[in-house]
């Protein structure tokens, strides 16, 4: 198990607030870390068909098999439960509650301010940070470490990072994506990717620049339109 930083800042918010919300990007740690600081809380995984489908069709009966609270994972796979969370915690007393995980999507954090605004804590987890890696006794030299990144599972349980960036963006084109934008061409969104990879790794991506050499085209091409879906776009880009 490694040690995350985050945790000292989790436990302490539990304290003075009845939900933590902690958002961040797939397989940066979220569900083993909360499951590791509140193992006592009864979990459910809003990602699961099963137990989505009840969160989604009896949201207070499915709160109250909670009576003391509990963790509420991938909330971004039912924002409206936002809403009755807020119910539940407002009848009852005390801190800590619900610990909430889920991606950095714009419907969340709208969800999340629209609902749980003074009720919630929330906390951003990201990949490990060099000291994390460091305390954990993984510390390859740095051009090692560029290629194979800092998501946990690559140190923690040796994973080949070849295979598991694949499939990330293929989750990620395939499940989030769909999320923030409507898109009619999956493979011309994923050209668009590897063109933005090749042509601007490591810098600013400059959206005026990329209409200029036709990355982005209109909707005859990606779906995608200038103005306010290239924001969305962008923060696509940073789960």
């Amino acid at each position: 198990m490694i040690t995350r930083d985050i945790e000292t800042e989790l436990r302490a918010a539990a304290l003075e607030y009845p939900v933590v919300t902690i958002l961040g990007p797939r397989q940066s740690g979220k569900t083993t870390l909360v499951r590791m600081v509140f193992p006592e809380k009864p979990y459910r995984n809003l990602e699961e068909p099963d137990v989505r489908a009840i969160a989604e069709g009896d949201p207070r009966g499915f709160l109250g098999e909670m009576p003391e609270g509990g963790i509420l994972d991938e909330v971004q796979r039912v924002p409206e439960i936002l809403s009755y969370v807020q119910g539940t915690v407002d009848s009852r007393a005390g801190m800590g509650q619900f610990i909430l995980t889920g991606s950095h999507q714009p419907l969340v954090h709208q969800a999340i301010s629209r609902s749980l605004a003074g009720r919630t804590a929330v906390l951003t987890l990201l990949p490990l940070t060099f000291d994390e890696l460091r305390h954990h006794g993984a510390t390859p030299p740095p051009f090692e470490l560029i290629w194979q990144g800092t998501f946990p599972g690559l140190h923690q349980h040796g994973l080949e990072p070849d295979r598991f960036f694949n499939s990330y963006i293929q989750t990620y084109v395939e499940r989030d994506v769909p999320a923030l934008i409507q898109l009619k061409d999956l493979r011309s969104f994923q050209r668009f990717l590897a063109l933005i990879a090749g042509h601007r790794s490591a810098a600013q991506l400059q959206f005026a620049g990329q209409r200029r050499r036709r990355l982005v085209h209109d909707d005859q091409g990606l779906g995608l339109r200038a103005g306010g879906v290239q924001r969305r776009v962008r923060a696509a880009a940073l789960l």
